[in-house]
């Protein structure tokens, strides 16, 4: 029997989070871009599948750093 793996729960997977609209449409008028120029994550990815995201869906990944934490932004397609 196949085991299956949560890849949410997984140690090395960093924190992350779906924006609602209104967190979509204020992020992407604090950096002035559009949806499309966000950087693309794939609706078959293991991640995406396990958090049930949609295409066009945003999410937030925060990963910790040396000196700190960052922020970085998808859009699932």
């Amino acid at each position: 029997m196949v085991k299956k793996i949560d890849v949410t729960q997984h140690v090395l997977t960093p924190k992350f989070s779906k924006l609602s609209p209104d967190e979509i449409k204020n992020l992407l008028v604090a950096y002035n871009i559009s949806d499309v120029q966000l950087p693309a994550i794939l609706v078959k990815d293991p991640l995406a599948k396990a958090a049930n995201l949609k295409g066009g869906d945003v999410i937030k990944i925060e990963r910790k750093t040396s000196t700190g934490k960052s922020d970085y932004y998808r859009r699932v397609v």
